[in-house]
């Protein structure tokens, strides 16, 4: 017997989530090659940041649309943890010692220059996440049986 597992579109609030990171992603990316193409000599830690939540927001994109399959839930989660704890630590960093951070990064003082987007966004990924768990084969078989 074969078991095919119905594969459900992203709708409602997953479509918005992913379209908010799919614009911090390009939002990040232009504004990390723009900083380290024009003035990286400035500010190297604050600029390779920038890049670094480039880098986040397009594997979470990428993620979050593929996240129906266990292999990419993982590395959903794991991007979504990474960018929660960076906008944390860069925050507090960029407050507590603001000489490291001169010039502004995406996450730096949690995401100002973002409307605290980078803040806020992680925790709707990680509610996303919790509620939409990908279909388990075991599960199909068992709920088929």
């Amino acid at each position: 017997m074969s078991i095919t597992a119905t594969r459900t579109r992203m709708t409602g609030i997953g479509r918005v989530l992913v379209i908010v990171y799919a614009v911090m992603a390009l939002a990040a990316t232009g504004r990390s090659f723009v900083q380290i193409v024009r003035k990286f000599d400035e500010a190297p830690l604050a600029y390779t940041l920038s890049a670094i939540a480039a880098g986040v927001y397009i594997l979470a994109t990428l993620a979050l649309v593929l996240a129906g399959r266990r292999g990419w839930y993982t590395v959903a989660w794991v991007a979504i943890v990474f960018e929660l704890v960076g906008v944390i630590v860069v925050g507090v960093l960029s407050l507590a010692v603001p000489e490291l951070f001169q010039h502004d990064s995406v996450w730096s003082v949690f995401g100002r220059g973002y409307l605290f987007i980078p803040l806020v966004l992680p925790m709707f990924g990680i509610w996303w996440l919790r509620m939409h768990r990908p279909v388990d084969v075991a599960s199909a078989t068992e709920v088929t049986a």
